[in-house]
């Protein structure tokens, strides 16, 4: 059986990833709160912050200022350390900038801070079609694929991703990267449903090459990872060689039954905007352009 799924998962051909395709016509928004000003409160507190927090507020606030737009409605907010300042920078829009629009979640910290800060919190099964998305990484490579997953997220993220118009991920200069895998260490993320784990880590050890697989444990709860999905994680590390055609071993993966989705974004992301120690930001775009934002002056 190992050998049969072997050879099925190492010579079939690929799929040609799709291009993001134009969005359909988004849904009016049913007013209810929504249209209505409301004070809106920063999730930042502690304004007096320095180094490379600071870089990371500079590139979320660069992000925010390019790519949400007056016109935008439907706006996906992601996880991470970079996405507080996100949510800083649209509250510094002000109410009436924000009173139309509605803010999707990819999972428990980011609705917190859609609430907490007063603005319009919607699902994505009510608004499948989204303006912008942006979004943390954990490692971004120098095509833009990245890996996700580190905060137990990346299905939400990744349906988010595909849902929006615009993917713009906001990271720190530790997550850009040549190639995957190079500083995130403890390997793909993998949600599985908890019936088929013990499966799939077996596929993972003896088929696709990562030995090293293991099911990701809590750290203040006996037993393992529970994502907001009621499913459990899998961290599998690969060579350096395998990570360096991330699309493939993506697909491989997502292969094995009891897969639920995989932490590896391929041929996704528009722009990543990444905050450097020295109060900087690096842009880098789909189409290889690199960018420099100078940190501001005093």
């Amino acid at each position: 059986m190992h050998r049969s799924l072997f050879r099925l998962l190492h010579t079939m051909p690929l799929p040609t990833p799709a291009p993001i395709g134009p969005a359909s016509q988004i849904r009016p928004v049913v007013l209810s709160r929504i249209g209505q000003p409301t004070k809106l409160v920063s999730p930042i507190k502690d304004q007096n912050i320095t180094g490379l927090e600071k870089s990371k507020q500079l590139a979320a606030w660069t992000a925010v200022d390019n790519h949400v737009k007056p016109e935008h409605r439907i706006i996906g907010i992601g996880s991470g350390s970079t996405v507080p300042y996100v949510v800083e920078r649209i509250v510094q829009l002000g109410a009436e900038a924000n009173q139309a629009r509605v803010f999707i979640p990819t999972g428990f910290q980011s609705k917190e801070l859609i609430v907490s800060s007063g603005l319009n919190l919607g699902d994505v099964d009510e608004y499948p079609t989204i303006d912008v998305t942006l979004d943390g990484a954990d490692e971004v490579d120098r095509e833009l694929n990245c890996i996700k997953g580190g905060g137990a997220c990346h299905l939400r993220e990744k349906v988010l991703a595909e849902a929006a118009t615009t993917f713009i991920l906001v990271a720190d200069h530790r997550k850009n990267v040549e190639f995957l895998g190079t500083s995130w260490t403890p390997g793909i993320p993998i949600e599985v449903v908890p019936f088929a784990y013990a499966k799939v880590l077996q596929n993972l050890h003896h088929i696709l090459g990562s030995p090293q697989a293991t099911l990701r444990m809590a750290v203040k709860k006996a037993g393992p990872v529970v994502t907001d999905n009621g499913n459990f994680v899998i961290d599998a590390p690969f060579d350096p060689e395998v990570m360096k055609k991330p699309y493939t071993i993506m697909a491989q993966i997502k292969m094995l039954t009891g897969v639920v989705e995989v932490g590896v974004f391929c041929h996704m992301a528009q722009a990543a905007y990444f905050g450097n120690e020295d109060g900087s930001v690096t842009v880098k775009w789909r189409d290889g352009r690199v960018e420099k934002v100078d940190a501001p002056k005093p």
